[in-house]
Formats: C-alpha cells, structure tokens, sequence
C-alpha cells in the first residue's frame, strides 16, 4: 500500500505539488525529481537533510548512491551503520568541479589531470593521496582518498547548494546488488534512510572505473564503464590539458 505525503520544509510545507511516497512498513521518504531538469525548490528540500548530518539516497550517472557531509562525522558513522559496511572501506566522495577534487588532494600527479579532463564529468574514480582536511574515518585510516564528478544534474545542484562535496557510497547494503533504481534501494534500505530520490532508474550496467594514481604509476583497481584501455589511451595521449 502506498500513500501520498506532503512534504514539510524546515520551515512549512513545500510550494510545489507533491511528488513524495512513504511505503508501508518502510520508513523512507520518496521524493521525485527530474533527472534532467530537477526542481530546484525539492534539490533545497534535500540540501536541507544533508545540511543536518542526515543520509540522502540520490541518483547517480552509474547507480544509486548515499549522500551525507563527508566533514560530519556522526553522519559518516551512520553510512557505516546503514549500509554495515566495514569500516575498513574508504567512502567515496563525489565533487562537482576538477578544482574541488584537486582541494581534496595532495600532491595531485599530472595524470590526474589528464584523466580529469578526459573523462569528467563521468563514470571515473581516481584515487590519490587525501589532503589533511579529508577526515581519517573517510578514508578507512589509509589516508587515500576516492573522487568522483558524476554526470548528473541532481548531484551537482546538490553539491551547490550545501557549498561542498558529498559521499557517494553505493545505495545498498554492503555485499548485496547495487540498485539502479529507488524502488530497489527502498527494498533495501527503506526502513534506514529517511529521504530516497526517485529519479527513476539509472545507467546501472556497470559501475565507475577506479584508478589508484602515485605519482606517475598508475593501476586500475576496479574496472567498470571505462576500460582499462581507454584509461591508457587517455594518459598516454601526447595532448596539453
């Protein structure tokens, strides 16, 4: 059984129809939104749990993903707790500008730059040295951090409106598939995340390809979207970016 809500803002209810679903038993708000052209004044709504050190589930360019403020650490514990991750995986964070990456990082190599301007916004994971003002727990204590600008609308209004990056752990409890759509993830985590983004369902094949840059070494670490081919291509590509 499922029935329509209307949302409330922080401080009444929100000026547009509504788009949100509470399924029964489960406790998780659904709020659609537009992949393309996403309601600006729903995104505010959504800033607005993040803002508070809440768990957001958004729409990714590859799967659905959990959004929360990498820098507050009771909500980088709830990640862990929701998704019973071990707290030996680092958390992904996901940014929306090559400057903001570079701000995250330390030392950060030439072919991260090549590959940033190859391939981003997009499916690429890239993998450096974190910068001191990455908290430890984010990186599972290995002081490596994983960045990622995603092509997706909702995703860089989001990072817009909290004025910085968000996690973007994948939306499922760990070891079980990862949910190309919201119905999906509500399955899984419905009764632990209170906001759902319902942009109905995404790429899904395949997740984002990471590679771990150190210096001028780099290793695909996990194969997804783009090959390890492309990824070579790229680098060695003789080209000023």
């Amino acid at each position: 059984m499922v029935a329509s809500l209307d949302c409330v803002l922080l401080a009444g209810r929100l000026p547009f129809p509504v788009h949100t679903t509470r399924v029964a038993t489960l406790s998780a708000e659904l709020l659609k939104i537009s992949p393309e052209n996403p309601d600006p004044v729903a995104l505010r709504y959504a800033a607005n749990f993040i803002r508070r050190g809440e768990l957001v589930a958004i729409p990714t360019d590859t799967f659905y993903g959990i959004a929360a403020d990498p820098f507050n650490l009771a909500a980088v514990d709830q990640i862990y707790r929701v998704k019973g991750r071990p707290e030996t995986r680092a958390l992904p964070i996901l940014v929306n500008t090559t400057a903001q990456a570079v701000s995250l990082a330390r030392d950060v190599p030439y072919t991260f730059h090549k590959l940033a301007a190859k391939f981003w916004p997009g499916p690429l994971t890239l993998l450096v040295e974190a910068s001191t003002g990455v908290p430890l727990k984010v990186t599972a204590h290995t002081g490596n951090v994983a960045l990622r600008w995603p092509k997706s609308a909702i995703v860089n209004a989001l990072i817009d409106l909290i004025k910085g990056p968000i996690t973007g752990t994948s939306g499922n409890i760990s070891g079980q598939p990862a949910c190309a759509c919201a119905i999906d993830l509500l399955e899984q985590l419905g009764d632990r995340l209170p906001l759902i983004i319902d942009a109905g369902e995404t790429p899904g094949n395949l997740a984002s390809t990471i590679v771990k840059l150190d210096g001028d070494d780099w290793a695909v670490m996990r194969e997804g979207v783009i090959t390890e081919q492309e990824i070579r291509a790229a680098i060695e590509e003789d080209t000023e970016v």
